[in-house]
């Protein structure tokens, strides 16, 4: 058997390993693209709808459904109502427990409703915020100076306790997701007392989004000068987690949800993050107690962020003194780079109004950029097929010493001028790029639901339309690995022309290599976001434009190599 043969069929059973192992490095290292939005029937897409949550045993009362709940605490209750949020507070305990959010729906069904983040105790999937202060009850019906809470129209509530402690909470709230909550003591008794304000998130089970080491979904504090993304759920279940800061914040985050405790920036607090039973998580915090004599009063203020993770609302938020709260977007290391690709496509999509036409445009644009590199890639590839005559001498020269060999090679290419490895810098240059927009299109809120053209219905999900199941006329789905989307078989096909076009390689292996490598990374592909397909389908695209071009001004490399 000779050598090329041996290195082909190597290469070909490192490929189907990498095949049939791809899902289980995906689950274990690479977040899945979002679950698809619509579904192909019968040759048409459709909306997928979200199932109803089951009842479960969160609380006593959690057989109920969430309207019985409300319903029967409507008595007791402020309606809020902002451009961003509807909902209302429970006035037993001052709780904000009930939040929708208006700008963004469960599905692509044109009738589908807002996204739920904050439902009541008692409620399936209970989850809620409540500020108050050590020697109050936390069950205290607090008295409210009006029924509305509103950008403009704050609401303030008073409560006392038996011992003559009078408290009051001022809540006001902005036309995005944040709550100014200024909490009030004043001791009219006619001793001194020790009071300490506090406040919690309370959620009923963990997060339905993936925990990824590239995406965070779970408790998160910032504090110390640092963004934390830990512990994880299954540390809190062992243990309860506690720190220790000056200024922060700390909650529960999901890939696009927020709900975050920033206590008086001002102060030392003590955060916490403990499991209760029945799979519920609380992350709550203290500020140091305080003596308040007779005849003395005690104000602090914090803020309560409960809603989307939009990267234009997180950053601005952050300029105005919530510390790193841009970070609840797990960015990673990288970036430096993700975010100016964020900030990019999504100008591009607002000047076009569509997200795939902006991935078009970004395409375009990167390798405009990248064209100069390309054409000395050219260059490099005429060279090398220069020396290739002599490079195969020295092969067979030193064919039975390897390091001899490897020292003559690389003397020829210093005499030649040549660098071999010129031709691998598109590609290494494009690694950092596609990285960069495969986290923007998984953690930001901007890319969820954003359509292409026909069928493309979310570019953040898998391609829906699939010729396995002959486009939605058969009555299945095939499993992800095997969900050949559309533009993931463009993206194999353009692939595979593009090497067509590429100078023949000398080494009869590299070439069977090079034309089995593009369906490979069409069924790697297929389970990733459909706008990282159509990013690399359009760089294919454009890539074999520019080896027409090319092709024009260095002719030779056409030609079969020299022997």
């Amino acid at each position: 058997m000779t050598e090329d043969r041996r290195n082909f069929i190597l290469f070909a059973v490192i490929a189907f390993v990498i095949l049939i192992g791809w899902q289980l490095v995906v689950d274990r290292l690479i977040p899945p693209a979002t679950p698809p939005k619509s579904v192909i029937v019968e040759g048409q897409s459709k909306p997928v709808s979200n199932p109803a949550a089951d009842p479960t045993a969160d609380s006593p009362a959690a057989t109920r459904s969430r309207d019985q709940v409300l319903t029967a605490s409507r008595a007791e209750r402020i309606r809020i109502d902002t451009p961003a949020l509807a909902g209302s507070i429970n006035l037993r305990g001052a709780k904000i427990d009930d939040l929708v959010l208006k700008r963004h729906k469960e599905s692509l069904k044109t009738d589908s409703p807002p996204i739920r983040l904050l439902s009541p105790a008692g409620a399936p999937e209970a989850y809620f915020a409540q500020l108050g202060w050590r020697g109050l009850p936390a069950d205290t019906v607090w008295r409210a100076n009006s029924n509305l809470l509103a950008p403009g129209r704050p609401v303030t509530l008073e409560a006392a306790n038996a011992t003559g402690q009078r408290f009051r909470i001022e809540l006001a709230v902005d036309s995005d997701y944040l709550f100014t909550i200024k909490q009030t003591v004043a001791n009219a008794g006619a001793a001194a007392v020790a009071v300490a304000p506090y406040g919690l998130v309370n959620r009923s089970g963990i997060s339905k989004d993936p925990d990824y080491w590239t995406m965070h979904a779970g408790p998160m504090w910032v504090g110390n000068g640092a963004a934390h993304y830990a512990p994880d759920f299954s540390e809190v279940d062992e243990a309860p987690q506690s720190f220790r800061t000056t200024g922060g914040w700390l909650g529960f985050t999901d890939m696009y949800w927020l709900t975050a405790l920033v206590p008086d920036q001002g102060q030392a607090f003590d955060g916490q993050f403990r499991a209760g039973p029945n799979k519920t998580y609380q992350a709550d915090f203290a500020l140091s107690e305080r003596v308040l004599p007779p005849g003395k009063a005690l104000t602090t203020t914090s803020r309560l962020f409960a809603g989307a993770k939009e990267v234009a609302t997180l950053d601005r938020y952050t300029e105005a003194g919530v510390p790193k709260l841009d970070y609840a977007i797990d960015w990673g290391w990288f970036q430096v780079v993700e975010k100016p690709i964020f900030y990019y496509l999504d100008w591009l999509f607002r000047l076009v109004g569509n997200f795939g036409g902006a991935i078009i445009l970004l395409t375009i644009t990167i390798r405009l950029l990248m064209l100069p590199i390309a054409q000395k890639q050219f260059a490099s590839m005429a060279a090398m097929k220069v020396v290739q005559p002599k490079m195969k001498v020295i092969q067979d020269r030193y064919k039975d010493d390897k390091e001899k060999m490897q020292r003559e090679v690389m003397a020829l290419y210093k005499a030649e001028g040549v660098n071999p490895l010129a031709g691998c810098l598109p590609v290494i240059l494009q690694i950092p790029i596609f990285y960069a927009l495969y986290k923007v299109l998984m953690l930001t809120i901007e890319m969820r639901h954003q359509p292409f053209i026909g069928w493309v219905k979310d570019l953040s999900a898998p391609d829906p339309l699939t010729p396995i199941n002959l486009f939605g006329l058969l009555p299945f789905d095939p499993p992800s690995f095997l969900h050949l989307g559309v533009l993931a078989i463009l993206l194999g096909v353009t692939m595979w022309l593009q090497f067509k076009l590429s100078p023949p390689a000398g080494d009869p292996a590299t070439q069977q290599v090079m034309m089995f490598m593009p369906w490979l990374m069409m069924f790697i592909f297929a389970p990733l976001a459909a706008g990282l397909q159509l990013y690399y389908v359009m760089s294919n695209i454009i890539s074999i434009g520019q080896q027409k071009l090319l092709y024009m001004r260095h002719p030779a490399l056409k030609d079969a190599p020299a022997t």
